[in-house]
């Protein structure tokens, strides 16, 4: 019998840069869009965001905390134009996407298909011009562990190349925002600006590449508890953790995989894996904790979390990318020194995992 789902969602995370010189302009053109909404975080209603990063990261990454009162109704009764000079000076900058409706989708299989919901939208952008688009999405009418394997193995490629080979592995959208998965592809391409430039570089790395994917699943205790341990279902775990679908071979070499993958089980019913372009949690029923708490901090905390060490590597990724270039070098050791003195070098937490 295979393993069942209490609860899940998975977002997809697909990074892309934009041209430091038009940053101001790509704001001002999501603050235009009647579609994004810029978020303001509040201490009030984000508390538990403001309490868990330290004061520095925080600044930097929610610079709008700061942004109260006359300040913030102020903000609110400015044009456009103007917003963008502000909000293109912030260190960080988030918007969410407004979906007219939930979109709903399938995945075809042999026999049958994988229903789900695109549940939100958000964009993050941070004015060294990398930014990121995040997609939520869950799985419809069924609490399968191999639907979840196959959802996220098959979706995580839609804005790579291989789906011109693939043909989008029959991903298949079932309402009027979207025709179908070629029209997500699209709708990324459109907020990203890829369709509108020359893609060259560290650039078009980021463009082909597939989803990073951050994954929450919380199994039926009946498979996870003081009886039964989770790696009675190892190699379930293995695929899970490594984003590898459900008829990927059993015999796999273990010790090979786990050479690429950390594994955090600091708890007794939660374990957390970590690859190059993944972090995937699953955790246990058993523990009310695990599907009441935890869930929302790992798609808040944790999550701001993971965006700011991508942002790390893509930053250092991009500099390297820079490198190669003789007339950048002499701009490169100040970015570099500035990066270290504002990220490397700072604590980004001192919260535990389970605060």
């Amino acid at each position: 019998m295979g393993l069942k789902i209490k609860y899940q969602y998975t977002y997809f995370v697909h990074p892309y840069m934009v041209d430091k010189s038009r940053y101001d302009k790509y704001i001002l053109k999501l603050l235009k869009d009647k579609r994004c909404t810029f978020k303001v975080f509040q201490k009030e209603r984000d508390m538990n965001i403001y309490t868990h990063f330290l004061p520095h990261f925080r600044n930097y990454v929610f610079p709008t905390f700061e942004m109260r009162d006359k300040t913030l109704k102020e903000f609110n009764s400015m044009k456009p134009e103007l917003k963008s000079k502000i909000v293109a000076n912030h260190t960080c900058a988030c918007f969410r996407y407004d979906l007219a409706d939930k979109v709903k989708g399938k995945v075809d299989r042999e026999s049958d298909g994988i229903f789900f919901n695109i549940e939100s939208i958000e964009i993050i952008c941070f004015n060294t011009g990398i930014c990121f688009f995040t997609m939520k999405t869950n799985m419809e009418g069924t609490n399968d562990f191999y639907d979840l394997l196959d959802f996220n193995y098959k979706f995580r490629d839609i804005t790579s190349e291989l789906n011109s080979l693939r043909n989008f592995e029959k991903i298949r959208i079932q309402t009027d925002s979207f025709k179908d998965i070629t029209d997500i592809s699209e709708l990324i391409g459109q907020i990203t600006g890829i369709y509108k430039r020359k893609i060259t570089g560290i650039d078009k790395e980021f463009t082909n590449s597939r989803f990073y994917t951050y994954s929450y699943v919380c199994l039926e205790s009946e498979y996870w508890n003081e009886k039964n341990s989770i790696y009675e279902y190892s190699s379930d775990f293995y695929r899970y953790a490594n984003v590898f679908p459900s008829n990927y071979s059993s015999d796999f070499n273990k010790e090979s995989i786990e050479q690429n993958l950390a594994i955090l089980d600091k708890f007794k019913y939660y374990k957390m894996a970590f690859t190059k372009i993944s972090s995937n949690l699953i955790c246990s029923g058993t523990d009310t904790y695990n599907y009441t708490n935890l869930p929302y901090k790992y798609e808040n905390e944790y999550f701001y979390t993971y965006i700011i060490a991508l942002y790390q590597k893509m930053f250092l990724r991009k500099l390297n990318s820079d490198f190669k270039e003789y007339e950048k070098i002499s701009n490169m050791r100040n970015e570099f020194i500035n990066f270290t003195k504002q990220l490397w070098e700072k604590e980004v937490t001192l919260s535990d995992l389970r605060e």
